[in-house]
């Protein structure tokens, strides 16, 4: 359990440092005020209507976002003041215990059967829990 717990939190650490230092492009092109093509990583598709050189105003834009990723990961803790480094300390070592397994009990007679019925020694004698 210990491990499989860890190995999914390991996994989600994973993927949140990989999109959190992920950049990218979205590129988006309306016709008119319609969203007629969205595009990430590339150009987006246009509706055949826009003009290179026209002399009045395309009814079509683009619109372009870029979302920057983090570039710098490492933090210092001492960057933290001292009710925020006690807080952080404290609050990881309380979880180290929450987290921990308990050990497991020893059960005897776990894998002991019971010997084989013969006879029902209640019906026999006549005697009965009321």
């Amino acid at each position: 359990m210990k491990k499989a717990s860890q190995h999914s939190i390991s996994v989600a650490m994973a993927f949140l440092v990989l999109f959190s230092t992920f950049s990218f492009t979205v590129d988006k092109h309306f016709c008119g005020s319609f969203l007629v093509d969205t595009a990430i990583f590339s150009e987006a598709q246009t509706c055949g209507m826009d003009m290179e050189a026209s002399a009045q105003d395309s009814c079509c834009s683009n619109e372009k976002l870029a979302i920057e990723g983090q570039d710098e990961l490492k933090h210092k803790f001492d960057s933290l003041d001292l009710n925020q480094q006690v807080f952080l300390i404290g609050f990881a070592y309380s979880y180290i215990f929450i987290l921990e397994d308990n050990p497991k009990e020893i059960v005897p007679f776990k894998y002991y059967t019971p010997p084989l019925l013969v006879k029902d020694i209640q019906l026999e004698d006549q005697v009965f829990l009321i």
